[in-house]
Protein backbone atom coordinates (compact mmCIF):
# COMPACT_ATOMS: atom_id res chain seq x y z
CA UNK A 1 0.00 0.00 0.00
CA UNK A 2 1.13 3.56 -0.82
CA UNK A 3 0.35 6.60 0.97
CA UNK A 4 -3.27 8.41 0.90
CA UNK A 5 -3.52 10.88 -1.76
CA UNK A 6 -2.94 11.24 -5.32
CA UNK A 7 0.54 13.50 -5.76
CA UNK A 8 2.44 10.35 -6.52
CA UNK A 9 1.99 7.12 -8.41
CA UNK A 10 -1.74 6.40 -8.48
CA UNK A 11 -3.40 2.68 -9.80
CA UNK A 12 -6.37 3.25 -11.39
CA UNK A 13 -8.27 -0.13 -11.17
CA UNK A 14 -12.05 -0.69 -11.80
CA UNK A 15 -14.35 -2.21 -9.05
CA UNK A 16 -16.76 -3.79 -11.43
CA UNK A 17 -17.44 -4.99 -14.47
CA UNK A 18 -15.70 -2.10 -16.52
CA UNK A 19 -17.06 0.78 -17.91
CA UNK A 20 -17.16 2.66 -14.22
CA UNK A 21 -15.04 5.12 -15.65
CA UNK A 22 -11.84 4.73 -15.58
CA UNK A 23 -10.87 6.76 -18.61
CA UNK A 24 -12.62 9.69 -17.47
CA UNK A 25 -10.77 9.85 -13.72
CA UNK A 26 -7.35 9.26 -15.65
CA UNK A 27 -7.72 12.13 -18.00
CA UNK A 28 -9.00 14.51 -14.33
CA UNK A 29 -5.89 13.10 -12.54
CA UNK A 30 -3.54 13.95 -15.68
CA UNK A 31 -5.00 17.40 -16.01
CA UNK A 32 -5.01 18.25 -12.57
CA UNK A 33 -1.44 17.87 -12.11
CA UNK A 34 2.04 17.03 -13.83
CA UNK A 35 2.27 12.99 -14.55
CA UNK A 36 4.98 11.89 -16.25
CA UNK A 37 3.55 9.21 -18.09
CA UNK A 38 0.33 6.75 -18.39
CA UNK A 39 1.36 3.50 -17.91
CA UNK A 40 -1.52 0.83 -19.31
CA UNK A 41 -0.75 -2.45 -17.10
CA UNK A 42 -3.19 -5.17 -18.31
CA UNK A 43 -5.85 -5.80 -21.47
CA UNK A 44 -5.14 -4.61 -24.69
CA UNK A 45 -7.63 -3.93 -27.77
CA UNK A 46 -10.65 -4.42 -26.27
CA UNK A 47 -10.21 -1.40 -23.79
CA UNK A 48 -13.13 1.31 -24.75
CA UNK A 49 -12.29 4.31 -22.23
CA UNK A 50 -14.19 7.65 -23.02
CA UNK A 51 -12.60 10.91 -22.10
CA UNK A 52 -15.26 14.06 -22.85
CA UNK A 53 -12.66 17.53 -23.14
CA UNK A 54 -14.80 20.89 -24.55
CA UNK A 55 -16.00 19.18 -27.90
CA UNK A 56 -13.37 16.79 -28.23
CA UNK A 57 -14.48 12.85 -27.58
CA UNK A 58 -12.13 10.15 -27.65
CA UNK A 59 -12.99 6.33 -26.86
CA UNK A 60 -9.75 5.17 -25.75
CA UNK A 61 -8.32 1.53 -26.46
CA UNK A 62 -4.47 1.31 -26.56
CA UNK A 63 -3.40 4.90 -25.83
CA UNK A 64 -3.36 5.96 -22.40
CA UNK A 65 -6.69 8.14 -21.58
CA UNK A 66 -4.15 10.98 -20.26
CA UNK A 67 -3.64 11.97 -24.19
CA UNK A 68 -5.75 14.83 -24.89
CA UNK A 69 -3.88 15.90 -21.51
CA UNK A 70 -0.63 15.54 -23.57
CA UNK A 71 0.77 13.00 -21.29
CA UNK A 72 2.64 10.12 -22.75
CA UNK A 73 1.51 6.04 -22.74
CA UNK A 74 3.75 3.33 -22.27
CA UNK A 75 2.17 0.20 -22.61
CA UNK A 76 3.52 -2.30 -20.44
CA UNK A 77 4.50 -6.16 -21.11
CA UNK A 78 1.35 -7.18 -19.85
CA UNK A 79 -0.28 -5.28 -22.65
CA UNK A 80 -1.80 -7.35 -25.51
CA UNK A 81 -0.90 -4.79 -28.78
CA UNK A 82 -2.54 -4.74 -31.88
CA UNK A 83 -0.77 -2.71 -34.15
CA UNK A 84 -3.45 -2.23 -37.17
CA UNK A 85 -6.03 -0.87 -34.39
CA UNK A 86 -3.66 1.34 -32.61
CA UNK A 87 -2.58 2.90 -35.87
CA UNK A 88 -6.07 3.76 -36.26
CA UNK A 89 -6.37 4.98 -33.25
CA UNK A 90 -3.52 7.51 -34.31
CA UNK A 91 -5.22 8.65 -36.71
CA UNK A 92 -8.25 9.36 -34.72
CA UNK A 93 -6.34 11.56 -32.45
CA UNK A 94 -4.77 13.50 -34.81
CA UNK A 95 -7.93 14.22 -36.18
CA UNK A 96 -8.62 16.08 -32.52
CA UNK A 97 -5.83 17.96 -33.34
CA UNK A 98 -3.10 15.33 -31.33
CA UNK A 99 0.07 16.33 -33.11
CA UNK A 100 1.70 13.03 -34.15
CA UNK A 101 0.29 10.79 -31.63
CA UNK A 102 2.69 7.62 -31.81
CA UNK A 103 5.22 10.25 -30.46
CA UNK A 104 3.48 10.10 -26.94
CA UNK A 105 3.59 6.36 -27.28
CA UNK A 106 6.42 3.85 -25.86
CA UNK A 107 5.99 -0.10 -25.69
CA UNK A 108 7.72 -3.11 -23.92
CA UNK A 109 9.32 -5.11 -26.88
CA UNK A 110 8.25 -8.29 -25.04
CA UNK A 111 4.30 -7.05 -24.98
CA UNK A 112 2.33 -9.62 -26.75
CA UNK A 113 0.90 -8.95 -30.23
CA UNK A 114 -2.80 -9.63 -31.09
CA UNK A 115 -3.40 -10.21 -34.81
CA UNK A 116 -6.18 -10.72 -37.09
CA UNK A 117 -5.49 -14.13 -36.49
CA UNK A 118 -6.26 -14.31 -32.95
CA UNK A 119 -9.60 -11.83 -33.13
CA UNK A 120 -10.70 -14.73 -36.14
CA UNK A 121 -10.33 -17.35 -33.78
CA UNK A 122 -12.10 -15.54 -30.97
CA UNK A 123 -14.74 -14.77 -32.86
CA UNK A 124 -15.03 -18.31 -34.54
CA UNK A 125 -15.22 -19.84 -30.82
CA UNK A 126 -17.38 -17.78 -29.14
CA UNK A 127 -19.77 -17.88 -32.42
CA UNK A 128 -19.76 -21.92 -31.93
CA UNK A 129 -21.19 -20.95 -28.39
CA UNK A 130 -24.54 -19.98 -29.15
CA UNK A 131 -26.88 -19.07 -26.97
CA UNK A 132 -23.62 -20.00 -24.25
CA UNK A 133 -21.47 -17.68 -25.28
CA UNK A 134 -19.31 -16.44 -22.55
CA UNK A 135 -18.90 -12.57 -23.52
CA UNK A 136 -16.67 -11.80 -25.55
CA UNK A 137 -15.38 -7.64 -26.93
CA UNK A 138 -14.64 -10.56 -30.05
CA UNK A 139 -11.09 -8.44 -29.82
CA UNK A 140 -8.89 -11.72 -29.82
CA UNK A 141 -7.70 -11.32 -26.24
CA UNK A 142 -8.02 -14.49 -24.63
CA UNK A 143 -7.45 -16.09 -28.21
CA UNK A 144 -3.33 -14.15 -27.83
CA UNK A 145 -2.89 -15.37 -24.15
CA UNK A 146 -4.29 -18.42 -24.52
CA UNK A 147 -1.81 -19.59 -27.53
CA UNK A 148 1.13 -17.91 -25.35
CA UNK A 149 0.33 -20.77 -23.10
CA UNK A 150 1.15 -23.50 -25.18
CA UNK A 151 4.49 -23.50 -26.19
CA UNK A 152 5.98 -22.88 -22.96
CA UNK A 153 3.20 -26.10 -21.79
CA UNK A 154 4.44 -28.26 -24.48
CA UNK A 155 1.31 -28.66 -25.92
CA UNK A 156 0.35 -31.10 -28.46
CA UNK A 157 -2.52 -31.57 -30.92
CA UNK A 158 -5.58 -33.16 -28.97
CA UNK A 159 -4.17 -31.76 -25.46
CA UNK A 160 -7.03 -29.83 -23.76
CA UNK A 161 -5.32 -26.51 -22.03
CA UNK A 162 -7.70 -24.08 -19.93
CA UNK A 163 -10.77 -25.91 -21.09
CA UNK A 164 -9.55 -25.67 -25.15
CA UNK A 165 -8.68 -28.17 -27.06
CA UNK A 166 -5.19 -27.65 -28.69
CA UNK A 167 -6.35 -28.48 -32.76
CA UNK A 168 -2.44 -27.98 -34.25
CA UNK A 169 1.32 -27.72 -33.36
CA UNK A 170 1.60 -24.21 -31.44
CA UNK A 171 4.67 -22.16 -32.04
CA UNK A 172 6.44 -19.27 -30.30
CA UNK A 173 3.58 -16.46 -30.13
CA UNK A 174 4.66 -13.27 -31.58
CA UNK A 175 5.59 -10.26 -29.86
CA UNK A 176 6.32 -5.92 -30.40
CA UNK A 177 9.83 -6.96 -30.37
CA UNK A 178 9.59 -9.16 -33.28
CA UNK A 179 8.39 -6.41 -35.32
CA UNK A 180 11.66 -5.39 -36.46
CA UNK A 181 12.82 -8.76 -37.12
CA UNK A 182 11.00 -9.65 -40.47
CA UNK A 183 12.96 -13.29 -40.15
CA UNK A 184 11.58 -13.83 -37.07
CA UNK A 185 8.15 -12.91 -37.28
CA UNK A 186 7.57 -14.29 -40.61
CA UNK A 187 8.29 -17.61 -39.18
CA UNK A 188 6.04 -16.88 -35.80
CA UNK A 189 3.33 -15.67 -38.17
CA UNK A 190 3.49 -19.00 -40.32
CA UNK A 191 3.19 -21.23 -37.23
CA UNK A 192 0.26 -19.12 -36.11
CA UNK A 193 -1.44 -19.19 -39.32
CA UNK A 194 -0.91 -23.01 -39.56
CA UNK A 195 -2.40 -23.66 -36.05
CA UNK A 196 -5.23 -21.62 -36.30
CA UNK A 197 -6.20 -23.24 -39.83
CA UNK A 198 -8.80 -25.76 -38.44
CA UNK A 199 -10.61 -23.16 -37.08
CA UNK A 200 -10.81 -20.18 -39.11
CA UNK A 201 -9.37 -21.40 -42.84
CA UNK A 202 -6.44 -20.04 -44.73
CA UNK A 203 -7.05 -16.67 -45.57
CA UNK A 204 -4.74 -14.63 -43.94
CA UNK A 205 -1.85 -13.39 -45.55
CA UNK A 206 1.61 -13.33 -43.89
CA UNK A 207 3.07 -11.22 -45.88
CA UNK A 208 0.92 -8.40 -45.65
CA UNK A 209 1.19 -8.59 -41.66
CA UNK A 210 4.68 -8.59 -42.01
CA UNK A 211 4.68 -5.88 -43.69
CA UNK A 212 2.15 -3.90 -41.36
CA UNK A 213 4.25 -4.52 -38.51
CA UNK A 214 7.58 -3.96 -40.09
CA UNK A 215 6.10 -0.28 -40.77
CA UNK A 216 4.51 -0.60 -36.69
CA UNK A 217 8.26 -1.01 -35.85
CA UNK A 218 9.82 2.16 -37.52
CA UNK A 219 6.69 4.52 -36.22
CA UNK A 220 6.67 3.80 -32.15
CA UNK A 221 9.40 3.93 -29.93
CA UNK A 222 10.04 -0.32 -28.55
CA UNK A 223 11.27 -0.29 -24.87
CA UNK A 224 13.46 -3.10 -23.28
CA UNK A 225 14.47 -3.40 -19.39
CA UNK A 226 12.65 -1.73 -17.12
CA UNK A 227 11.51 1.18 -18.69
CA UNK A 228 8.66 1.67 -16.01
CA UNK A 229 11.30 2.10 -13.16
CA UNK A 230 13.25 3.98 -15.17
CA UNK A 231 9.63 6.25 -15.97
CA UNK A 232 9.27 5.97 -11.79
CA UNK A 233 12.51 7.60 -10.79
CA UNK A 234 11.97 10.38 -13.40
CA UNK A 235 8.05 11.86 -12.34
CA UNK A 236 4.54 10.68 -11.20
CA UNK A 237 2.85 7.81 -13.40
CA UNK A 238 -0.85 6.91 -13.23
CA UNK A 239 -1.32 2.85 -14.06
CA UNK A 240 -4.99 2.58 -16.03
CA UNK A 241 -6.41 -0.85 -15.53
CA UNK A 242 -8.58 -2.49 -18.16
CA UNK A 243 -11.99 -3.92 -17.61
CA UNK A 244 -12.68 -4.33 -14.11
CA UNK A 245 -11.78 -6.43 -11.35
CA UNK A 246 -14.97 -8.61 -11.69
CA UNK A 247 -13.67 -9.87 -15.03
CA UNK A 248 -10.37 -11.02 -13.38
CA UNK A 249 -8.88 -14.13 -14.72
CA UNK A 250 -8.43 -15.39 -11.12
CA UNK A 251 -10.78 -13.53 -9.21
CA UNK A 252 -14.10 -12.53 -11.30
CA UNK A 253 -16.91 -15.19 -11.85
CA UNK A 254 -16.15 -17.85 -14.18
CA UNK A 255 -16.51 -18.52 -17.68
CA UNK A 256 -17.85 -14.71 -17.65
CA UNK A 257 -13.96 -13.23 -16.94
CA UNK A 258 -11.08 -11.94 -19.24
CA UNK A 259 -7.73 -13.33 -19.97
CA UNK A 260 -6.21 -10.54 -17.77
CA UNK A 261 -5.11 -9.47 -14.83
CA UNK A 262 -7.30 -6.81 -13.57
CA UNK A 263 -6.55 -6.40 -10.09
CA UNK A 264 -3.44 -3.86 -9.06
CA UNK A 265 -1.07 -6.80 -9.09
CA UNK A 266 0.57 -5.80 -12.88
CA UNK A 267 1.11 -2.29 -11.40
CA UNK A 268 2.88 -3.20 -8.25
CA UNK A 269 4.67 -5.57 -9.63
CA UNK A 270 6.28 -3.21 -12.35
CA UNK A 271 6.81 -0.39 -9.73
CA UNK A 272 9.22 -2.83 -7.83
CA UNK A 273 8.23 -1.76 -4.30
CA UNK A 274 7.72 2.27 -5.12
CA UNK A 275 4.74 3.09 -3.36
CA UNK A 276 1.64 4.01 -5.07
CA UNK A 277 -1.82 4.92 -4.18
CA UNK A 278 -5.00 2.33 -5.66
CA UNK A 279 -7.34 4.02 -6.68
CA UNK A 280 -10.76 1.96 -7.13
CA UNK A 281 -13.68 3.41 -9.24
CA UNK A 282 -16.79 2.09 -9.05
CA UNK A 283 -20.06 4.25 -10.57
CA UNK A 284 -23.11 5.14 -8.19
CA UNK A 285 -25.07 2.11 -10.09
CA UNK A 286 -23.88 -1.02 -11.60
CA UNK A 287 -23.24 -2.20 -14.58
CA UNK A 288 -21.89 -4.96 -17.49
CA UNK A 289 -21.90 -5.45 -20.93
CA UNK A 290 -23.70 -9.00 -21.70
CA UNK A 291 -23.71 -13.00 -20.14
CA UNK A 292 -22.58 -12.98 -16.32
CA UNK A 293 -24.10 -12.43 -12.70
CA UNK A 294 -25.94 -8.90 -12.08
CA UNK A 295 -27.50 -9.58 -8.97
CA UNK A 296 -29.08 -6.04 -8.63
CA UNK A 297 -30.09 -5.77 -12.46
CA UNK A 298 -33.25 -3.67 -12.58
CA UNK A 299 -35.32 -2.67 -16.27
CA UNK A 300 -35.91 0.59 -14.54
CA UNK A 301 -32.59 1.73 -13.95
CA UNK A 302 -31.48 0.82 -17.41
CA UNK A 303 -34.67 3.05 -19.09
CA UNK A 304 -33.38 5.90 -16.45
CA UNK A 305 -30.06 6.16 -16.90
CA UNK A 306 -29.18 6.60 -20.68
CA UNK A 307 -25.97 6.00 -21.42
CA UNK A 308 -24.36 7.97 -24.46
CA UNK A 309 -21.46 6.04 -24.93
CA UNK A 310 -22.41 2.21 -24.50
CA UNK A 311 -24.60 0.46 -26.45
CA UNK A 312 -25.35 -3.54 -27.51
CA UNK A 313 -22.57 -5.13 -29.57
CA UNK A 314 -22.22 -8.32 -31.44
CA UNK A 315 -20.11 -9.68 -29.87
CA UNK A 316 -20.19 -8.00 -26.34
CA UNK A 317 -24.03 -8.31 -25.85
CA UNK A 318 -26.54 -6.01 -24.30
CA UNK A 319 -25.88 -2.85 -22.14
CA UNK A 320 -27.10 -3.98 -18.75
CA UNK A 321 -27.80 -1.50 -15.39
CA UNK A 322 -28.88 -2.15 -11.93
CA UNK A 323 -28.58 -0.81 -8.51
CA UNK A 324 -25.07 -0.52 -6.69
CA UNK A 325 -23.98 -3.46 -5.31
CA UNK A 326 -21.95 -3.44 -1.99
CA UNK A 327 -21.91 -7.02 -1.65
CA UNK A 328 -19.58 -7.05 -5.04
CA UNK A 329 -17.81 -3.99 -4.20
CA UNK A 330 -16.67 -5.24 -1.34
CA UNK A 331 -15.43 -8.55 -3.13
CA UNK A 332 -14.00 -6.71 -5.49
CA UNK A 333 -12.22 -4.54 -2.94
CA UNK A 334 -10.57 -7.54 -1.02
CA UNK A 335 -9.52 -8.92 -4.45
CA UNK A 336 -7.21 -5.86 -5.20
CA UNK A 337 -5.70 -6.60 -1.26
CA UNK A 338 -7.64 -3.68 -0.62
CA UNK A 339 -7.54 -0.02 -1.92
CA UNK A 340 -6.21 2.99 -0.58
CA UNK A 341 -9.26 5.47 -2.39
CA UNK A 342 -11.71 5.65 -4.22
CA UNK A 343 -12.96 7.48 -7.25
CA UNK A 344 -17.04 7.95 -7.79
CA UNK A 345 -18.68 8.72 -10.78
CA UNK A 346 -21.94 9.08 -12.29
CA UNK A 347 -22.65 11.37 -9.41
CA UNK A 348 -25.05 12.96 -11.37
CA UNK A 349 -27.53 10.15 -11.45
CA UNK A 350 -30.47 10.58 -8.34
CA UNK A 351 -32.30 8.77 -5.96
CA UNK A 352 -30.76 5.39 -6.08
CA UNK A 353 -30.36 2.45 -4.13
CA UNK A 354 -27.42 0.15 -2.87
CA UNK A 355 -27.54 -3.75 -1.96
CA UNK A 356 -26.75 -4.29 1.32
CA UNK A 357 -27.00 -7.83 1.18
CA UNK A 358 -28.52 -10.92 -0.31
CA UNK A 359 -30.50 -13.13 0.59
CA UNK A 360 -28.05 -15.44 1.34
CA UNK A 361 -24.32 -14.69 2.28
CA UNK A 362 -21.93 -14.73 -0.23
CA UNK A 363 -19.66 -18.37 0.13
CA UNK A 364 -16.41 -18.64 2.63
CA UNK A 365 -15.07 -20.16 -0.03
CA UNK A 366 -15.49 -21.52 -4.05
CA UNK A 367 -14.31 -21.68 -7.60
CA UNK A 368 -15.31 -18.55 -9.93
CA UNK A 369 -17.69 -20.63 -11.60
CA UNK A 370 -19.09 -21.84 -8.41
CA UNK A 371 -19.46 -18.27 -7.14
CA UNK A 372 -21.01 -17.62 -10.66
CA UNK A 373 -24.20 -20.20 -9.81
CA UNK A 374 -24.55 -18.88 -6.61
CA UNK A 375 -25.16 -15.25 -7.67
CA UNK A 376 -27.49 -16.28 -10.21
CA UNK A 377 -31.48 -16.09 -8.93
CA UNK A 378 -29.73 -13.86 -5.64
CA UNK A 379 -32.20 -11.32 -4.03
CA UNK A 380 -30.70 -8.49 -3.06
CA UNK A 381 -31.44 -5.98 0.09
CA UNK A 382 -32.07 -2.49 -0.77
CA UNK A 383 -31.70 0.76 0.97
CA UNK A 384 -31.81 4.05 -0.01
CA UNK A 385 -28.56 5.87 -0.98
CA UNK A 386 -28.97 9.60 -0.25
CA UNK A 387 -25.71 10.67 -0.63
CA UNK A 388 -23.18 8.10 -2.51
CA UNK A 389 -19.86 9.64 -1.08
CA UNK A 390 -20.64 9.38 2.18
CA UNK A 391 -22.33 5.96 2.09
CA UNK A 392 -19.17 4.53 0.39
CA UNK A 393 -16.63 6.23 2.89
CA UNK A 394 -18.44 4.92 5.46
CA UNK A 395 -18.92 1.29 4.42
CA UNK A 396 -15.64 1.05 2.95
CA UNK A 397 -13.67 3.13 5.23
CA UNK A 398 -11.57 4.59 2.96
CA UNK A 399 -11.94 8.31 1.28
CA UNK A 400 -12.90 9.61 -1.99
CA UNK A 401 -10.53 11.59 -3.57
CA UNK A 402 -11.48 11.62 -7.19
CA UNK A 403 -15.72 12.51 -8.15
CA UNK A 404 -17.58 12.89 -11.56
CA UNK A 405 -21.02 14.16 -12.41
CA UNK A 406 -21.15 13.91 -16.08
CA UNK A 407 -19.60 13.14 -19.17
CA UNK A 408 -17.14 16.29 -19.53
CA UNK A 409 -13.53 16.72 -17.81
CA UNK A 410 -15.11 19.70 -15.86
CA UNK A 411 -17.37 17.55 -14.77
CA UNK A 412 -14.33 15.72 -12.71
CA UNK A 413 -12.67 17.15 -8.85
CA UNK A 414 -9.65 15.57 -8.12
CA UNK A 415 -10.41 16.10 -4.43
CA UNK A 416 -7.40 16.67 -1.43
CA UNK A 417 -8.29 14.05 1.49
CA UNK A 418 -8.76 15.08 4.66
CA UNK A 419 -8.06 11.88 6.90
CA UNK A 420 -6.15 8.89 6.87
CA UNK A 421 -8.20 6.47 6.84
CA UNK A 422 -7.48 3.04 8.01
CA UNK A 423 -6.25 0.33 5.40
CA UNK A 424 -9.22 -0.58 3.12
CA UNK A 425 -8.35 -4.20 3.74
CA UNK A 426 -9.20 -3.85 7.93
CA UNK A 427 -12.15 -1.75 7.22
CA UNK A 428 -13.50 -4.90 4.38
CA UNK A 429 -12.99 -7.71 5.87
CA UNK A 430 -13.24 -11.33 4.07
CA UNK A 431 -14.57 -11.21 -0.12
CA UNK A 432 -17.19 -13.23 1.17
CA UNK A 433 -18.95 -10.48 3.82
CA UNK A 434 -22.38 -9.95 2.77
Amino acid sequence: MGGIGVDGHVVVVGLGFGDEGKGAVVDALCHDGPVTSVVRFNGGAQAAHNVVAGDRHHTFSQFGSGTLAGVPTHLSRHVLVEPIALAAESRELAALGVADPLRLLSIDADALLTTPIHVAANRAREDARGPGRHGSCGKGIGETVWYSLLAGRGAAPGDVVEDQPVLGVPGPAPTVGDCARPAVLRGKLDALARFYEPLIGDGTSVDELVSLYRAFADAVRCTTGDEVGRLADAGRLVFEGAQGVLLDQWRGFHPHTTWSTVTPDNARGLLGGRRATVLGVTRTYQTRHGAGPLPTEDAAVLARFPERHNGTGHYQGAWRAGHLDAVLLRYAVAACGGVDALAVTHLDARDLKVAVSYDAPLPVAGTGAELTAFLAGRTPVLADLPDPVAWLEGDLGVPVLVTGAGADRSDYVVRTPVRAPASAAAAVGAPTSA
